[in-house]
């Protein structure tokens, strides 16, 4: 199993070399765009990895900037833009662009595979040939993949790091509850016990700030101490809300696999919904939610399934299993025509999601299977 864990390094006049070599991976990956956009002009089609990550090994020796980076982060680079480049050809039907130009102090990281780093003991780390040390918050178990140095809009330094453990936990029923939940945007999530889960909004609360230190940054003068100041700030009150709205998404995850075995959840288009309802969605994140109760989940033994998005989870009575032909989202409560049950449209469509998620696991109707459970 990988794991991914994240160390912040001590503020040290020395970092400036790591923030450096940044840089200069940001002016490598800009190269290789020019390089690969200039190829296709030429040839039609897109540039060799191999043939790209020579002709930088080449370029590496004429120019000493270019050596703050690492070898095995130059090959990560031209990689990680093959990849794009191929995914583009792949699926640019669908609107897939290809990788562009970004802008050098907005570049982001580098990554070292095999080598270029070494980890002293302690909370000391070597990379290159100057040693850093850092937040050691956690013991690293496992066998280190790589190492990633990431820079934060505020100019701060993490430490990314993959580790390989071995073996991955069974799945194992301790609770022998089962749930489905329905995402909504009034209510959080609407579980198929009958109980709801509200969404704090957390940017919906903070929209005031966020609106005075952008006015007071638009206002200072571009270029100057005042406009970083004020940048630095604007970034501050964004990083505030990420790390609350996260802090909840992982207590929640906590909460929910302590009570259910498996948990049951829709697909959903959220790009789609985005376009509907735009900042509303994009302040509740259901995926960066999901993404971290899998993790959690994986952790504990216990199970996430998901159903097709197209299961008609609202207009199916949960009761008697009659389907509407149609249902208006403004319509919350509807009355079953067969067997006259009235039906709340989230905690219907929860129940009916619970179902069917414990159907594909092979545990059948769990209205019948697990008569211990509300449904």
């Amino acid at each position: 199993m990988m794991k991914t864990l994240k160390f912040k390094l001590y503020q040290h006049k020395r970092n400036r070399f790591l923030k450096r070599s940044i840089n200069a991976a940001g002016v490598i990956y800009n190269h290789c765009i020019a390089l690969h956009r200039r190829y296709y002009r030429m040839w039609g089609k897109h540039l060799n990895c191999a043939k790209l990550q020579a002709h930088i090994a080449k370029l590496r020796n004429r120019f000493e900037f270019w050596q703050s980076v690492g070898s095995q982060a130059v090959q990560d680079i031209c990689q990680r833009i093959d990849q794009a480049y191929k995914l583009f050809f792949k699926h640019k039907k669908k609107g897939v662009r290809p990788p562009g130009f970004k802008k050098v102090k907005k570049y982001k990281s580098f990554t070292l595979k095999q080598a270029g780093y070494k980890f002293l003991g302690g909370n000391r780390v070597k990379i290159g040939s100057r040693v850093y040390q850092y937040w050691n918050s956690r013991d690293i178990e496992g066998k280190v993949k790589t190492l990633t140095i990431k820079r934060t809009p505020l100019g701060e330094l993490f430490l990314v790091v993959v580790v390989h453990s071995a073996g991955e936990p069974e799945i194992k029923f301790t609770t022998g509850k089962i749930a489905g939940f329905d995402f909504g945007l009034k209510t959080f999530l609407t579980c198929s016990d009958g109980s709801k889960i509200e969404s704090p909004q957390f940017f919906k609360q903070s929209l005031n700030a966020i609106k005075i230190a952008n006015r007071h940054h638009s206002r200072k003068l571009k270029g100057s101490s005042n406009r970083e100041r004020g940048r630095k700030n604007l970034v501050r009150a964004h990083e505030d809300i990420t790390n609350s709205r996260t802090d909840w998404f992982w207590k929640l995850a906590h909460e929910l696999t302590d009570r259910f075995d498996l948990l049951c959840f829709e697909t959903l288009n959220l790009k789609g919904m985005k376009r509907l309802w735009g900042r509303k969605v994009s302040d509740l994140a259901l995926r960066d939610f999901l993404n971290i109760l899998e993790w959690v989940a994986r952790k504990k033994g216990k199970q996430v399934v998901y159903i097709d998005q197209w299961y008609p989870s609202s207009k199916t009575c949960s009761c008697c299993g009659h389907v509407l032909e149609s249902l208006d989202l403004s319509v919350r409560e509807w009355r079953c025509p067969s067997c006259q049950s009235v039906n709340g449209r989230d905690e219907n469509a929860a129940r009916n999601i619970q179902t069917v998620g414990a159907s594909t696991i092979g545990l059948g109707d769990v209205r019948l299977a697990m008569p211990a459970i509300a449904i």
